[in-house]
């Protein structure tokens, strides 16, 4: 089968297309998927550098998001309600090929209305934005919240979900034409955090209170010391800006701050339960029509993987990049 193979730890460039990529075996409890698209994220970048969390063995194939089908000739777990054919996403190593296996407890049916290449940036990027938003900062209706890097897949996410919860949003990106997505997405304000005087204006949107969650997939939680509120949660989703922070302690005790972490991954291992629970009320958002799926700049063919990645490593996109594997022409999107 096809599939972009990484057989030494390197530039993310240095990756090929390989034909000859041998078709992964099922093993207990897992299924094989049909891989019709796959969700790019950052992280896929640091794996071909040997610099994330996750380490699988020499060779492997990239890729963790996907929206497929499970495969005609796929085992199915003993008591598991999916089928042969089955339109699903989810997550599991792989997905920048043309098949992969995935653990059964990280596939969930595709919703009807959305197609594969909404599917594929559904299962990292919703669930991070609602527990680091529900579970974590226990927003309130009527908190002010700002959302760094508002126009990626996590911060879209975001947005939308805290106007769900009642809260006034103030979105940051670096350039006009992201601030105009965030607003398209629901944010009350924007404001450009390339602008050396971005912390006084949003003191002044918030008529010098600040804001009570600050949403940090970037690693600005500094920056965010002097705009936070009292007793004002700051959400630590991730480090796109690739340093990791040391914090003045003494600004987080005089306001009374909290810092929070949110590791979606992990719910697997230390709160199973709640991931259940996140996806149902994810799923019913969805169907209802108050949150939509996150927006994509392009969706690159899989030949073309290396320049997709390029081009979110150097922040040219917004909302979710996404790999097209295989083409069905049969799905419309509805939303």
């Amino acid at each position: 089968m096809r599939g972009f193979q990484v057989r030494e730890l390197a530039h993310h460039t240095a990756i090929t297309l390989s034909e000859e990529v041998p078709e992964p075996v099922p093993q207990k409890n897992e299924v094989l998927i049909d891989v019709y698209s796959g969700g790019l994220n950052f992280f896929d970048i640091l794996q071909t550098q040997g610099k994330y969390q996750v380490k699988p063995p020499l060779p492997f194939v990239l890729g963790t998001e996907f929206a497929g089908r499970i495969a005609k000739d796929s085992p199915i777990p003993t008591g598991c309600p999916l089928k042969p054919g089955q339109r699903v996403f989810g997550a599991g190593q792989g997905s920048f090929g043309e098949k992969m296996v995935v653990k059964i407890e990280s596939v969930l049916p595709l919703p009807d209305e959305l197609t594969y290449d909404q599917g594929a940036g559904l299962y990292i990027t919703w669930p991070t934005s609602y527990e680091a938003l529900v579970g974590r900062a226990q927003m309130k209706p009527g908190e002010w919240i700002f959302v760094a890097a508002a126009a990626g897949g996590v911060g879209i996410a975001a947005v939308q979900l805290a106007k769900v919860l009642g809260g006034k949003v103030i979105a940051a990106a670096g350039s006009q034409d992201k601030l105009e997505i965030a607003k398209r997405y629901g944010a009350d304000h924007v404001i450009n955090y390339t602008s050396p005087d971005w912390q006084k204006e949003v003191m002044r949107i918030t008529g010098g209170k600040g804001v009570d969650v600050f949403y940090d997939p970037v690693g600005l939680v500094t920056a965010s010391l002097k705009i936070i509120a009292w007793k004002g949660r700051v959400i630590v989703v991730g480090f796109a800006a690739g340093a990791i922070e040391k914090i003045p302690m003494n600004l987080v005790l005089l306001k009374n701050i909290s810092l929070v972490g949110l590791h979606w991954g992990a719910y697997r291992l230390h709160e199973n339960e709640q991931v259940g629970v996140v996806w149902k009320a994810l799923l019913d958002l969805f169907a209802s029509g108050k949150i939509k799926p996150v927006s994509y700049s392009e969706v690159f063919p899989l030949e073309k993987l290396s320049d997709g990645l390029g081009a979110l490593e150097q922040r040219k996109t917004y909302g979710k990049v996404v790999v097209n594997i295989k083409k069905d022409d049969t799905v419309s999107a509805k939303l």
